[in-house]
């Protein structure tokens, strides 16, 4: 089942609120003869995820599937890299596995043993089946918080961001689960910084997508993010403030922009841009998938900031 995005939080009698983790989207079914781990992708995540499939494996019977998120710890965060890393890990994730665990947060239960098919039955009572059924689970196995309480909720946006929260997933407890369509709403929480615009796509006479960065403490600029495609009065307005940059000396940043910087999974490609001189600062909406110094996720622009000199930007190792 899929969620549909939301701008704001929704309240009204019958809602529940679960956090939205950052993680991988996985299901869980349990056999007979062992554990199959499927993305939302439909791939088998089993060979990447051994500990995951061991700890449902011993904690519910033949007939049990599971839906929720593999999540990974860094201290007091969630670390989206270190999944990444469990796919490119080859010999050394058994390593991996040892030294960064991985967590499956489950928030829903989808057929209970021996094999009942619940994808009818109301969401409240598949979440009372799901929390009795792994009560007893290994702490790999987590049941994912909720609660009807909407103060509650924005609580969570308050406090629980900084651990790796992205936001909530807004439910009816009297839904049913519906495969592949968009019954839930997810509410992102995003957050206004600013940043250095360092390239544009496809062109300076049309900049469809800014990308921007940060000084680090040597003051060169380093790639943090791309924006969404900027609307035509954005892009008008940007047009007269960019400056292509002059070839010597070089642009801080290599052309094209290589596949692992810009957060690409599916078919990565390398990203051709047209560099500009780093003298406009914007203003940006961000959410909270910040690692290794870039906005995971696409970011929101807002407008130029021509009131800050680039070195008002916050720096490279700085998220407000």
């Amino acid at each position: 089942m899929l969620a549909k995005t939301v701008e704001t939080v929704p309240e009204g009698e019958n809602l529940s609120y679960e956090p939205k983790w950052d993680g991988w989207r996985a299901l869980a079914f349990r056999h007979h003869n062992g554990v199959y781990l499927q993305s939302r992708a439909g791939r088998d995540l089993g060979t990447y995820f051994p500990d995951v499939v061991e700890a449902v494996r011993r904690a519910v019977a033949p007939g049990t599937v599971l839906d929720g998120e593999l999540v990974v710890w860094e201290g007091d965060r969630t670390d989206f890299a270190q999944l990444q890393r469990r796919v490119t890990a080859g010999t050394r994730r058994e390593a991996l596995v040892n030294r960064h665990p991985a967590h499956y947060v489950v928030f829903d239960l989808l057929s209970a043993p021996p094999g009942r098919p619940l994808l009818d039955e109301p969401l409240a009572q598949r979440r009372a089946l799901l929390a009795a059924l792994i009560a007893d689970a290994p702490a790999q196995l987590t049941l994912s918080p909720q609660t009807t309480d909407v103060g509650q909720a924005r609580e969570w946006l308050r406090t629980w961001t900084a651990a790796g929260i992205e936001g909530l997933m807004i439910k009816q407890l009297d839904g049913r689960y519906q495969p592949d369509r968009r019954g839930w709403r997810k509410y992102r929480a995003y957050h206004t910084t600013e940043a250095i615009v360092g390239g544009v796509n496809p062109t300076i006479a049309d900049p469809q997508v800014l990308l921007l960065g940060r000084l680090d403490d040597s003051g060169r600029l380093r790639y943090t993010g791309r924006t969404h495609t900027l609307r035509p009065d954005q892009r008008a307005e940007l047009a007269g403030l960019l400056t292509p940059h002059p070839t010597t000396p070089e642009h801080p940043w290599p052309q094209p922009l290589p596949a692992s910087w810009t957060g690409q999974l599916e078919r990565p490609q390398p990203l051709p841009y047209v560099p500009v001189v780093p003298t406009v600062a914007a203003e940006i909406d961000v959410d909270t998938a910040y690692e290794h110094h870039r906005w995971r996720h696409l970011v929101r622009y807002r407008r130029p900031r021509l009131d800050l000199a680039v070195t008002d930007v916050p720096p490279l190792d700085g998220r407000s």
